[in-house]
């Protein structure tokens, strides 16, 4: 009997689905890792009876780095990171699982990987194999490719095993060195200028990634629109009618004009008219379009927007839900359900819901459902779906991901909300006006879907060639507005638009930049930008490199792609970019004082003086920049989740984890004291005031010993007292502010909830 060992990306992927492909008849023992179990059953491979052991790793199991001599951060190494040697190796939290799957691969015959099907996953795949083939080599190896973990789907993986596609395992290869190299000589090239320049502001690594700046460049370039933003004045005409008790309002067919004068001459004309004539009333159907299928970029988009998440945060509830067999798999560029799939047993599934049971039943008694595609598709996974029925007491935190998913799935296979459309014309002197009405006759969609609303007004009955003689004209005044800080979900599809990460990167590299301060949310949960942010940009800007464009990292992408397909190779495409960043790199070492000229203009002596007596305690080791892998790690290359590393797909890069290297947390001053024109609203204000408050992340380490429980530091740079809210709204809840008395004028605005 075949002796088959099954690998999973983490515990509970491994535990549902030998559930799933042992009927629930399996044996748990206990393996190296606490974290790790080991699952046997007997079932068939390839029609051959076989014992089968399942376990898992905790995501990446190795790490890449740097050898002893490139550890500690030095000036004079710094442009050699470029080509120096690095090293692959088991990570040191990992060794206990390398001991696992070493055991386990010695009795077995078969290996089957059962990690996520995605690049990343397919890398981890390939770091399993090298690790059991050191002690088997005969081991016949294959790869499962699932979406959704249900028996069904693991049954048919399990009976058209693969190969492992070594095209993608390249494709993460190279660009987890590029991130390695890139991220790391900038990382010190930063670092180590501004710590001997600026030593009393700056408390942490300044780092660099190639997909980091590109999401900083955004939030800068967004915020530096709204600074330089003149508004303009304009004028329109509005016309008024009221019929049958109803206030109807008619909009000029010109818009607006930016010269008063010229609009005050239209004013004159149509008050100067008898009356107005209805020139046409015209009645059409309407339609309000029920959603695509949901794809990872939409979903992040939705859950920021309908559910006030982060991205973050809702795919880690998503993957969860996937991981429990709740949903699909989560990470997908496809928006296009295949014709094969059997959306109505996922229809009927839902059907006893007490929330949308009703509606998935009338889905069925209309024909079944009929999804509405978009056109993008991966070729590996469907559309995330709902997959089973759940309870709010059965999920409780993750009920509100799954569902929004459910919502959106039931809304995409049903039907559009429908309606009939009236608009009215009328002519004043030769000038026209339009009113619009709607009457929803059939809801669709929108009785299930309760992030969407489609709202009915009814116009009163008017007749062709009518004659108006109450219709009043008005002017009205306004003036143009600046557009909105970056919101998450604006950041997302942004990013997604210029091919900066993937559909399962945006949310890292966006947590990314707050972890390191580069930028704050404000009380709208708007992105607003840091000195040290504003700084790295302008730098690299007047040095005539757009770092902070997407163009660098687009290419990469695309590069990546290039590799998957087959029609570039790894060594290719990491040459081309080395070069390419190298060059970059050489030219910036020489002009790298202007990071320091800039960064001292925007803080100023004042905040330079103020930061000294902050908090600037060292790390314990250097950390780079750039793109981890999923989860985190001390190490260049970060795991994929696991109980040693949160799971993500985040990571630094570049530092190694050498007690040499420097390592210094950013005061929060640098965030929580922006430029005068950075807005804690979504507009910037109308005129000058106060600076503004904004929601400041904590300091990441406190000093050593010192004592104080409480790290979170003002804009004065000390320690931020406790206070009680006396509001309505906020009795009694607590948040930290500025230590100063109110009626100080030096007293900064710091203000932050305690958590």
């Amino acid at each position: 009997m075949a002796r088959v060992l099954c690998v999973a990306e983490k515990n509970d992927a491994a535990k549902n689905i030998a559930l799933q492909l042992s009927g629930n008849r399996f044996q748990r023992a206990e393996g190296r890792s606490k974290y790790n179990k080991l699952y046997s059953f007997d079932g068939q491979f390839r029609g051959q009876p076989a014992k089968f052991v399942m376990t898992s790793v905790s995501g990446h199991l190795m790490t890449l780095d740097f050898g002893q001599g490139y550890k500690e951060w030095r000036p004079a190494t710094t442009g050699e990171l470029f080509s120096a040697p690095v090293i692959r190796s088991v990570n040191p939290n990992m060794l206990q699982i390398e001991q696992t799957l070493k055991e386990q691969s010695r009795g077995a015959e078969i290996l089957v990987i059962w990690t996520d099907c995605d690049r990343e996953g397919e890398n981890i795949g390939a770091e399993i194999v090298s690790v059991c083939l050191s002690v088997n080599p005969r081991l016949d190896v294959y790869r499962a490719r699932f979406s959704e973990i249900t028996y069904q789907a693991v049954t048919r993986a399990l009976n058209n095993v693969i190969r492992l596609d070594q095209n993608e395992v390249d494709a993460v290869d190279c660009r987890s060195e590029l991130d390695l190299r890139i991220g790391a000589a900038f990382t010190r090239l930063q670092t180590l200028h501004l710590q001997s320049t600026v030593p009393t502001v700056l408390d942490g690594v300044v780092s660099y990634g190639s997909c980091q700046f590109p999401t900083l460049g955004f939030v800068v370039e967004r915020y530096k629109a709204i600074k330089d933003f003149v508004p303009e004045p304009f004028w329109r005409l509005v016309g008024k009618h009221k019929r049958d008790g109803v206030d109807v309002e008619f909009v000029w067919d010109r818009n607006r004009l930016f010269d008063k004068q010229i609009t005050e001459t239209f004013h004159e004309v149509c008050n100067d008219a008898d009356y107005a004539t209805v020139t046409s009333v015209q009645k059409a159907p309407k339609s309000r379009w029920r959603p695509v299928a949901l794809d990872t970029v939409e979903f992040e988009k939705l859950a920021v927007r309908k559910l006030r998440m982060s991205a973050k945060d809702a795919m880690a509830a998503a993957e969860r839900l996937y991981t429990s067999g709740y949903v699909s798999y989560p990470r997908t560029e496809t928006n296009i359900f295949p014709k094969e799939m059997d959306l109505a047993s996922l229809v009927t599934a839902q059907g006893n819901s007490p929330d949308w049971g009703p509606f998935a039943q009338d889905i069925m008694t209309r024909g079944g459902p009929n999804p509405r595609n978009g056109v993008k598709t991966d070729e590996a996974h469907p559309p995330i779906h709902t997959l089973k029925p759940a309870t709010k007491q059965e999920l409780t935190r993750d009920w509100a991901v799954y569902e929004l998913i459910t919502r959106h799935f039931l809304a995409c296979v049903s039907r559009n909300a429908t309606g009939q459309s009236t608009t009215v014309k009328v002519d004043v002197s030769d000038e026209v006006f339009n009113a619009n009405g709607i009457v929803i006759e059939d809801r669709g969609y929108l009785d299930v879907y309760k992030y969407d609303n489609w709202y009915g007004k009814m116009l009163p009955p008017y007749q062709e060639a009518e004659r108006l003689k109450d219709f009043k004209v008005d002017i009205n005044e306004g003036s143009t507005t600046a557009p909105l800080l970056l919101n998450e979900a604006d950041l997302i599809a942004l990013m997604d638009k210029h091919g900066i990460g993937t559909d399962a990167t945006h949310a890292e590299h966006i947590e990314k930049i707050k972890e390191r301060q580069y930028v704050a949310l404000n009380p709208d949960k708007r992105f607003i930008p840091g000195f040290l942010g504003l700084a790295l940009v302008d730098a690299y800007n007047e040095m005539g490199f757009e770092m902070s464009k997407p163009v660098l990292r687009s290419t990469l992408e695309r590069g990546l792609v290039d590799i998957c397909n087959g029609t570039r190779t790894k060594a290719d495409v990491l040459a081309e970019q080395l070069q390419s960043y190298k060059r970059i790199f050489d030219r910036t070492e020489d002009r790298i004082i202007l990071l320091s000229d800039i960064f001292k203009r925007y803080v100023g002596a004042q905040n330079l003086a103020g930061a000294a007596a902050g908090n600037h305690a060292p790390a314990r080791g250097g950390r780079g920049a750039g793109r981890g892998g999923r989860g985190g790690s001390t190490a260049a290359v970060a795991n994929r989740g696991g109980a040693a590393a949160q799971r993500g797909r985040g990571g630094g890069r570049g530092g190694g984890n050498a007690p040499a290297a420097p390592s210094f947390n950013f005061p929060t001053a640098g965030v929580q004291n922006p430029p005068p024109n950075n807005y804690q609203s979504s507009r910037p204000p109308q005129a000058p005031g106060p600076r503004p408050v904004v929601q400041a992340p904590r300091n990441a380490l406190p000093p050593p010993g010192n004592g104080n429980p409480n790290p979170i530091v003002c804009g004065c740079g000390v320690p931020a007292p406790v206070r009680t809210a006396n509001t309505s709204a906020n009795r009694g809840r607590r948040f930290y502010g500025c230590a100063k008395q109110r009626d100080d004028p030096s007293r900064c605005n710091f203000f932050q909830w305690e958590t």
